[in-house]
């Protein structure tokens, strides 16, 4: 092949890749939320750089089954909850959508919780912050089409270097954190609660189970087809890594600047901010705080529209982001309902969310084997999927995931009993 020739391939493929970039991107990094960033804060704060082992089985176990998703999505041309309708009935989706929502209304809290945590960190009170910030998502999104509240959320992903940035800044032991990236742990960390709960919400918070759910609703209405699944693919495994890589950095900067010296109850972003002003800088500050906004916007955002798809979907209603109020009224009111409770639980006065946001993510690791067995029984269905059925490979990655998943909640069940 020429050179002229293989530019003119590469070119090909460029643009392909440009124009089904989106939804694997959006949905890896949307997961950095303020629930997020509050685990792997705490990760970091209190066991250090021990955890970091986690982040490489982590980040396989992502980019599958993100990838099934966006697969399945640009096969079938149907949402998942449509799908568990169609092949496991009424009954199953709609006690799958009963635990998503209220796992889901949660994780909606625990953003509108970084919001005002941001905020605050600026001496700009919550009763200010919440409402404008509630307003400018809804309206962001009720009167966007796909296209253009894509390009939003892109735009939102791509501020997450800050935290690669401010990782870099708290100067941490590059030799001891790569160490324990590869590292197999004490055992040790198995026999207690706290390192139990935490691998949980690690594997929680990276892998939500709403992901699923908006990731191939997003690729559906992307128009995303069999024909570009490869470049679509592409998408998923970019975003995932970019994802984990933000992901390392901030366990990494909080076990540099937090762990180090002592500060092990780190419970938000927010308070690990504030914590990084005297350890890291006034710009490792900044970027940590203005990192936190970013991430619990765009999440405030995702997560309400990811609810809205998958029980829109699994009950057989309208939805999508390029109809109108009117034409999907469900979908929107649905919507719009989240973010109200959502922001106005924040509003509570004396009501504390802080262990709300940790605790999101542990219940999300905890639903997630249950969402994980619907998608790999379909995505394995022959007359659904034709030839794009699982590898054994894929197979053996996905139901590993829910095995250990499983066995984690088990134990940690135990842990807690024994006190």
């Amino acid at each position: 092949m020429s050179a002229r020739s293989l530019l003119k391939s590469w070119k090909v493929r460029l643009a392909l890749l440009l124009a089904v970039i989106g939804p694997g991107f959006i949905t890896a990094n949307v997961d950095n939320d303020a629930g997020g960033i509050a685990t792997y804060s705490v990760a970091g704060a209190q066991f250090g750089y021990t955890l970091l082992w986690m982040m490489i089985p982590i980040t396989v176990a992502l980019v599958i089954v993100q990838e099934m998703a966006s697969r399945m999505g640009a096969v079938t041309g149907k949402g998942l909850s449509d799908l568990i309708r169609e092949e496991f009935g009424l009954r199953a989706t709609f006690l799958l959508m009963v635990a998503l929502v209220a796992t889901n209304f949660f994780n909606v809290m625990a953003e509108f919780a970084g919001i005002a945590s941001s905020f605050e960190l600026f001496h700009v009170s919550k009763f200010i912050s919440v409402p404008l910030c509630a307003v400018v998502v809804w309206g962001v999104v009720v009167h966007g089409t796909y296209r253009s509240v894509e390009k939003v959320f892109l735009m939102a992903s791509g501020f997450y270097v800050a935290y690669v940035v401010s990782g870099i800044l708290s100067h941490p032991d590059w030799k001891a954190a790569a160490l324990s990236t590869v590292t197999r742990p004490e055992s040790i960390g198995f026999r207690n609660y706290g390192y139990l709960s935490m691998a949980i919400g690690l594997v929680g918070t990276t892998i939500a189970p709403w992901m699923q759910f908006y990731l191939q609703a997003s690729v559906v209405e992307k128009g995303v087809t069999a024909r570009q699944y490869r470049a679509s693919r592409w998408d998923v495994i970019i975003g995932c890594l970019f994802a984990a890589i933000v992901a390392w950095f901030i366990v990494v900067a909080c076990a540099a600047t937090l762990h180090s010296v002592g500060k092990y109850e780190i419970v938000t972003g927010a308070d690990a901010a504030m914590a990084f002003r005297p350890l890291a800088g006034e710009y490792a500050y900044l970027l940590f705080a203005a990192g936190l906004f970013n991430a619990s916007l765009f999440a405030a955002s995702i997560l309400p529209i990811s609810t809205a798809y998958a029980v829109c979907e699994g009950m057989g209603f309208e939805s999508g982001l390029d109809k109108r109020f009117h034409e999907a009224p469900a979908f929107y009111w649905l919507y719009t309902l989240l973010i109200v409770l959502g922001a106005g639980a924040v509003l509570f006065p004396g009501f504390s969310l802080i262990r709300v946001m940790v605790v999101s993510q542990v219940a999300n690791g905890i639903l997630l084997p249950f969402v994980l067995v619907f998608v790999i029984m379909l995505i394995n269905d022959k007359e659904l999927m034709g030839r794009y059925v699982n590898s054994r490979w894929y197979n053996a990655v996905s139901w590993g995931t829910v095995g250990t998943m499983i066995a984690l909640t088990v134990a940690m069940i135990i842990a807690q009993l024994r006190g």
